[in-house]
């Protein structure tokens, strides 16, 4: 519902603050009063058209906020999230229009810039506007379908139809990149089985081409390593060192042999035994470099091996030339020809498995439209008998409200079935049958969407509706069938009309009184307490003399309300 709308400098209202609260509040007022402004100003706040017009005279900017409370569950709540507006669940919602003199106008949610676009989206989801003037979304045939769903709670079998929907677009794309990808395998057919002979030949594994410019590399230096080794191997053999450290050793032992050197604890003891260390850790380390310059010379480091990488290395890069990619991957493009040509040599056995599928899977779409369809049309007859019942206490008698379910072409049937639905009016028997906004004349309009809002008062997402002087032309009667409909919608929504009945403003829970305000000729807007709204009732029904009998007939309005 509707918390608060803040009105500053727009057309004749200096500054307004309402409060509206739950249940049905009338607002009336003489003609020219300003009722009309506020719901222009209302409506810019949902995103209607800014003009510079709205300006109140000698003022820089007019401004309006709306702020709201929709519940956790809301739609608006998603909308915003997708868009990226930051608003928390459960948290109220202020959407705010600026109009200035110099520039453009603004749009804020929350106080984020938004686009005028995705604030009149929002406003279309917490307000509803019914009028001669207003295109409210039971006018536009773009809604009735989600209109005619919400009223038959349908939400399962829409979901169902979007699932089958989704796999049988799938399944379709599935197919068609499957006989795309047979059709060009088939057509290189004698290309491809060369080639993945010639990758099976090659075997290349996963890195190789690397790998084999690291040995290369190598390789190509073997001459200048193989002279290093032979000089390593010459020094190390006429140094003898393995005997000199020998010799070495058995004098160091014949030290620790001679009297008084069997106490290690002296200094000379130790640093003796410290050399027979030292001299047999230097004959081990002698010993392992011998045997690692062997290992080098055993080494294959000869012209024939680098002759052998150098060879593989280079098949490897022409065949990454051949199929563009880098020769590490060829292993991959190995597998992914290999499966191309798998395909081209299976012929039409995978083709008819995804064929197969696809047709499965639009059997399922159509079952679950075709449930959908049924329902629907199954709704659509109880919402006309509902609406039916609506339009003769409001003087619509003569009208006739179908719900029309139009077939969708092929291409256009989806994920929300199988067909569009259009809310479609004859006003006068053999007329024929064409758009509500086409069909039902101004003075209608409003009482028409008070029907169907009545007959769908479980439908839509707006917590807040608003009626302007749906009780246009009509009295007596039909003016009390208003305020009881808007008296019933308020069970559950919140109801703001603008009314010149007075049968329809003493069904209210509250009522305003709108009226010029000072020399100026701004807008005042004053909350009626019981008094005052008798009197105002008087006044609707007999005219700038009250009389006693109008204060009367006041009386007994408020008192049958």
């Amino acid at each position: 519902m509707m918390l608060s709308l803040s009105i500053r400098d727009f057309v004749l209202i200096s500054r307004l603050d309402l409060s509206p609260g739950e249940g049905f509040t009338a607002l009336t007022g003489e003609t020219g009063a300003g009722k009309s402004i506020i719901l222009d100003a209302l409506s810019l706040a949902l995103g209607g058209a800014a003009d510079r017009l709205f300006i109140r005279h000698g003022a820089a900017q007019a401004s309006v906020a709306a702020e709201f409370a929709p519940p956790a569950d809301h739609p608006v709540w998603a909308l915003l999230a997708a868009q990226g507006v930051g608003a928390g669940e459960g948290d109220t919602l202020t959407l705010k229009r600026l109009v200035r003199a110099e520039g453009p106008a603004r749009a804020f949610i929350n106080d984020q810039p938004v686009g005028a676009a995705l604030l009149a989206e929002a406003g279309e989801l917490l307000v509803e506007v019914h009028g001669q003037h207003a295109a409210s979304g039971l006018m536009r045939p773009a809604t009735h379908r989600r209109l005619l769903d919400q009223f038959a709670g349908n939400e399962a079998l829409l979901a169902a139809c979007a699932s089958a929907h989704a796999a049988r677009i799938e399944a379709r794309d599935a197919r068609a990149a499957l006989e795309a990808d047979a059709h060009s395998a088939a057509e290189a057919r004698v290309w491809l089985q060369e080639t993945v002979a010639e990758l099976a030949k090659l075997g290349p594994q996963p890195g190789e081409a690397t790998r084999l410019t690291a040995e290369r590399s190598q390789l190509m230096q073997s001459e200048r390593v193989l002279e290093a080794v032979a000089e390593a191997t010459a020094a190390l053999s006429a140094a003898d060192a393995e005997t000199a450290l020998a010799r070495a050793s058995r004098a160091a032992e014949r030290i620790c042999r001679l009297p008084g050197f069997e106490d290690t604890q002296g200094a000379l003891p130790q640093a003796v035994k410290a050399a027979c260390e030292a001299i047999e850790r230097a004959m081990i380390e002698v010993r392992e470099a011998e045997g690692a310059i062997a290992r080098l010379e055993r080494l294959p480091l000869d012209a024939g091996d680098l002759e052998g990488v150098e060879g593989r290395l280079f098949a490897l890069r022409a065949m990454g030339r051949k199929l563009g990619c880098d020769p590490d991957a060829l292993n991959v493009q190995w597998e992914a020809l290999a499966a191309k040509l798998d395909l081209a040599e299976a012929g039409e056995l995978g083709i008819e498995a995804a064929r197969k599928a696809e047709r499965a899977a639009e059997a399922r779409w159509h079952g679950a439209a075709h449930a959908l369809s049924e329902a629907r049309r199954a709704a659509a007859g109880r919402l006309e008998t509902a609406i039916a019942a609506e339009l003769a206490p409001l003087k619509l008698g003569r009208a006739t409200i179908r719900v029309a379910l139009i077939p969708l072409a092929a291409e256009e049937a989806g994920a929300t079935g199988a067909e569009r639905v259009e809310f479609e009016a004859e006003t006068n028997a053999g007329a024929g049958f064409g758009p509500l906004r086409k069909v039902a004349s101004g003075g209608e309009l409003a009482r028409v969407s008070l029907a169907l809002k009545c007959a769908l008062a479980e439908a839509g997402s707006a917590g807040t509706l608003i009626f302007d002087e749906a009780d246009q032309g009509v009295g007596g009667a039909v003016a009390a069938a208003i305020g009881e409909r808007l008296v019933r919608l308020s069970a559950q929504r919140q109801v703001l009309a603008v009314t010149h009945s007075p049968q329809v403003a003493a069904a209210a829970d509250a009522h305003w009184l709108v009226e010029k305000a000072g020399k100026a000729g701004g807008t005042r807007l004053t909350t009626l307490d019981a008094g005052t709204r008798q009197e105002e009732i008087a006044r609707m029904l007999s005219g700038a003399e009250i009389t006693d009998e109008a204060r009367a007939a006041a009386g007994r309005l408020l008192e049958d309300a």
